[in-house]
């Protein structure tokens, strides 16, 4: 566990309903800071959108930096949980890794706000930034080693493979998730999982 990791859940509310408090400045701040981003957003904003007094913000957060560093790992975390619960029946990893595109996407299409903040956090909150991704990947690794010790894909570097199908599920995401939602999500992950099964050779040398 990281430094941001490890402060964030220090700070964590004692009490059942801190927590609930705690949680509900965050979805306000998704809002928030999703459609205006972090240096339009307020603080302010955060508090009306949550329902909770300006004053009892600062019970939780120091500073609007703060907070948006905690959503960065509050969607991070989210978004983990949602794919996770989703690919958890698939009976092989090809089939996860279409299962878990396919709740990416789905994901996003309910929070489209999610690349706006994560892209600021690049800037705003590098650590939090970081540690989004490397987290991702760490994981991702971890299942491909396991995947590969099944037998179910070949040998090959699982760290690079991870980033490199994250980073087109990213990309897809924003393609047919943030941007449009014209295709259906089951036709574009059966391509993308068709992809990552067979690569671009011709069907012809397919085994």
């Amino acid at each position: 566990m990281n430094q941001v990791s490890t402060k964030l859940i220090s700070s964590l509310p004692k009490t059942a309903r801190g927590r609930r408090t705690r949680e509900k400045l965050l979805h306000a701040a998704e809002l928030e800071f999703g459609e205006k981003g972090f240096h339009e957003g307020s603080i302010s904003g955060i508090a009306l959108r949550s329902g909770t007094a300006l004053g009892s913000f600062y019970t939780y957060f120091e500073s609007k930096e703060e907070i948006f560093k905690a959503l960065v790992m509050f969607m991070s975390e989210r978004t983990r949980r949602w794919i996770a619960e989703r690919v958890a029946d698939a009976p092989n990893r090809l089939s996860a890794e279409r299962k878990g595109l396919e709740a990416y996407i789905e994901f996003v299409r309910l929070h489209k706000g999610i690349y706006r903040i994560i892209s600021e956090a690049e800037f705003v909150a590098n650590d939090a930034f970081r540690e989004h991704y490397s987290s991702f990947a760490k994981a991702y690794q971890e299942n491909l080693k396991k995947a590969g010790e099944k037998g179910e894909i070949r040998e090959g570097d699982y760290e690079a493979w991870s980033w490199a199908i994250m980073g087109m599920a990213v990309t897809v995401g924003m393609r047919y998730a943030e941007w449009n939602e014209d295709a259906s999500v089951a036709e574009i992950t059966n391509q993308i999982a068709d992809l990552v099964a067979y690569g671009i050779r011709p069907q012809k040398d397919r085994s």
